[in-house]
């Protein structure tokens, strides 16, 4: 750890910067009063809306078909790799990784491994691939062909409306 000789001279700027001097009447203003910083949009989109092809039926018998799923980051790459579940089983990679991005399932805002484990396998194959193409792809339109014209043409595998996804 390095370590840096303060001067009274370098205290007198630490203390400006993170102590500003405020006016009574600032001081009389709660903090919740006081305007957001405005968020930059840098264009990135970071969450991807979904229709799960069967749906996950909680313990209620509730079907949840609607999510979201965000973009993966390192650490959610890199810590299913030291879970035990994982260890013991390479092919529990995947329901750990999905537990982690899935921000939303219908009404479920905190999608954990025991979810995962409980969907259809139809619809953990279908996350699977959404994941793969959000996270590499960057979108979630396929290109397919038509069996009985062979006319191709770009589909969006978030789903949304009757015969879209």
């Amino acid at each position: 750890m390095r370590r840096r000789t303060v001067t009274a001279g370098s205290l007198e700027e630490i203390l400006q910067v993170t102590a500003p001097t405020q006016t009574p009447e600032q001081a009389a203003v709660p903090p919740a009063a006081a305007a957001p910083a405005p968020r930059e949009d840098h264009g990135l989109r970071t969450e991807f809306e979904f229709e799960l092809p069967r749906g996950y039926v909680d313990e209620a018998g509730t079907v949840h078909r609607h999510g979201s799923m965000r973009l993966a980051t390192a650490r959610d790459e890199l810590r299913p790799q030291i879970d035990l579940r994982v260890k013991e089983n390479p092919a529990y990679l995947s329901v750990v990784l999905l537990s982690q991005v899935i921000t939303r399932l219908g009404t479920i805002t905190d999608v954990h491994a025991g979810i995962v484990e409980r969907m259809y396998a139809t619809d953990v194959a279908f996350l699977q691939d959404f994941y793969r193409r959000v996270n590499s792809e960057g979108h979630t339109r396929a290109a397919v062909t038509c069996p009985h014209c062979e006319g191709g043409f770009e589909v969006d595998l978030s789903g949304g409306r009757l015969g879209e996804s």
